[in-house]
């Protein structure tokens, strides 16, 4: 049921980088920031305000953390994409799939498993035959790369601090920080929360609502049942529904790109099967010690979400 879901939400996040390209043609990127995770973050007040007020002091600290991590990789993404195409902005966000493990291994001192390296190695190779069509290293390229370490810090804070915490209460803490952090940073320029034209307003409403929204608090609970790295190989759908939405605008897809597709999926399949040979037999909940990072290192363990528990 993670796995699914997050497919889910990788489906969602690959229709926005045309969506974002057009709102933020005429609303500023900060504006548009700011409108987007306040949206995000009033839906998740209105429909649960006593989900989030279950959230200890320790969990808004993290969730602020995560928001920072969260916030300023999606603020690169967007000023990325004022100079680069959504195409080349969707492989260089899939860098993430790279520096997630790194950073398990380099901060969290997680010994990271041959399968996952694999798995993380295919998913690389299948983002850029997708993708790239001569990768230039230009503006553009480089703020979308600090997106990518973003997300990868964003991934590994959460599978940190969602442990034992209401994943909704989590992702509304993520949300308002970006939406308070965002709005302060465009007060200078003159902060406008409504957008301008229809293209804008659809931006806002879809990303602040299903991108936002919806796809953080699956996230945020994904990560309580499965490893961080194998958190990152299944968002690297998220190019390849890129490429999904850009035939349907016209775009031919390629041999190359067909084959890019195939080894994504390949990779998705390699640490699926080798994460669900080590589950427990009677539960959902990923148990394993081998599932992507090498936990037995640690001096504890972390304890998870019942598996009843729904977002």
């Amino acid at each position: 049921m993670a796995v699914a879901l997050l497919v889910g939400v990788t489906a969602v996040w690959g229709s926005t980088f045309l969506v974002i390209q057009d709102a933020t043609d005429t609303m500023p990127v900060l504006d548009f920031m700011a409108a987007r995770f306040t949206v995000g973050a009033l839906v998740l007040a209105a429909l649960r305000p006593r989900r989030i007020m279950s959230l200890d002091r320790a969990g808004w600290a993290g969730g602020a953390a995560l928001g920072i991590a969260l916030g300023t990789a999606y603020t690169l993404q967007v000023f990325g994409l004022r100079h680069t195409s959504a195409t080349i902005s969707a492989f260089v966000t899939g860098m993430f799939v790279v520096f997630t493990p790194l950073l398990a291994a380099l901060v969290l001192r997680r010994r990271v498993t041959p399968a996952a390296w694999a798995g993380t190695g295919l998913a690389f190779a299948g983002l850029a035959l997708l993708t790239l069509n001569g990768l230039r290293i230009g503006t553009g390229e480089l703020l979308t790369l600090g997106c990518a370490l973003g997300i990868a810090l964003q991934i590994l804070g959460t599978d940190t601090w969602a442990a034992g915490r209401d994943p909704y209460a989590l992702a509304f803490a993520q949300m308002a920080t970006v939406a308070v952090a965002a709005s302060l940073a465009a007060l200078p320029g003159g902060l406008s929360l409504l957008p301008p034209d229809r293209a804008a307003w659809f931006g806002v409403v879809w990303t602040g609502v299903f991108a936002t929204a919806a796809a953080l608090v699956v996230q945020t609970w994904a990560q309580t049942r499965l490893s961080p790295v194998r958190v990152a190989v299944v968002l690297t759908l998220e190019p390849a529904f890129a490429a999904l939405v850009g035939v349907f605008a016209g775009d031919v897809l390629s041999a190359r790109q067909v084959i890019g597709s195939l080894l994504v999926l390949l990779a998705m399949l390699l640490v699926e099967l080798r994460s669900t040979s080590a589950t427990g037999p009677h539960t959902g909940t990923d148990t394993s010690t081998d599932t992507g990072t090498d936990r037995r290192t640690e001096p504890a363990a972390v304890p998870r979400l019942a598996p009843s528990s729904t977002p």
